[in-house]
This record gives C-alpha cells, structure tokens and sequence, in this order.
C-alpha cells in the first residue's frame, strides 16, 4: 500500500466534496427560508453571494489534482458541473459585487424555484460524487 498522487487528489476531493456539501445544504435552507417569507431577500443574498466564488474555485481546484493525477473518469464526470458553473457566472445580472443572486429578481416565483432546484440537484450530484471520491481513495491507496 503506497501514497500516491491520485491517492491524494481523492482525498482532498473528498475534504473538499465535503464542504461543498455543506455550501449547498445552506443554498436550500436559504432558498426555503426565502420562499417562506422568513427572511429578507437582500440580507440572503448577501449571506449567499460571498460563497460562490469559493465553491467555484474548490471544485475546479480538485478537478485540477485529477487532471495532473491522470484521473480521467473523474474529471469527465465533473466537467458538466464546471461549465455549468462557468456559464452561469458568466450570464448572471449585472452587479456591483461577485455572486450570482440579485435581491430584487430572486423574490420571482420562477427565479427562487430555479434556484432551489439548482441548490438540490448539486446536493444530490456532491453526494453521490463523495461515495464516488470515497470509492476512488480506497481503490488508489489499495491497488499500489
């Protein structure tokens, strides 16, 4: 049993994965308190816009430890999710700051379901990758 690279791409995957996890568990419960009414939209996009950038950032960080370990299958399954992203920035509203939520168009009907449904399905795709990194890990440390 050895340490190697690809071993260490899962790992920090995996840490990382884990706090994604999280940011996207705080989407839904502020996208659930927004369609309530139990919050102010300009408060929870101010809570909400400083953690895109970081997710952003994480998940192309990891993605780049599989492209240098060589982890092909990996990184073809996070592409999607990474142009995604990209492409969201890159249409989000006109905004003084960074971030992709605007307090004055997030309270639409049609915006906040989009949005929560975003923040489940990248629940869902961080879950499922976290058994998958964890599968990886064991599999690298073991098969070296």
């Amino acid at each position: 049993m050895a340490f190697v690279f690809p071993a260490f791409a899962y790992i920090v995957a995996l840490i990382s994965d884990a706090v994604l996890i999280f940011f996207s568990i705080f989407h839904v419960i502020a996208f659930d308190e927004l369609k309530t009414d139990y919050k102010n939209p300009i408060d929870q996009c101010n809570s909400l816009n400083p953690l895109v950038l970081p997710e952003y950032i994480l998940h192309i960080f990891f993605n780049l430890l599989f492209l240098l370990s060589g982890q092909w299958l990996s990184l073809c399954l996070n592409v999607p999710l990474i142009a995604y992203h990209i492409n969201r920035y890159r249409t989000r509203p006109v905004m003084s700051g960074p971030g992709l939520y605007d307090p004055t168009s997030i309270m639409n009907a049609d915006v906040l379901t989009t949005c929560q449904r975003e923040g489940w399905v990248k629940l869902a795709f961080y879950l499922l990758s976290f058994f998958y990194y964890l599968y990886g890990m064991i599999h690298s440390l073991i098969s070296t």
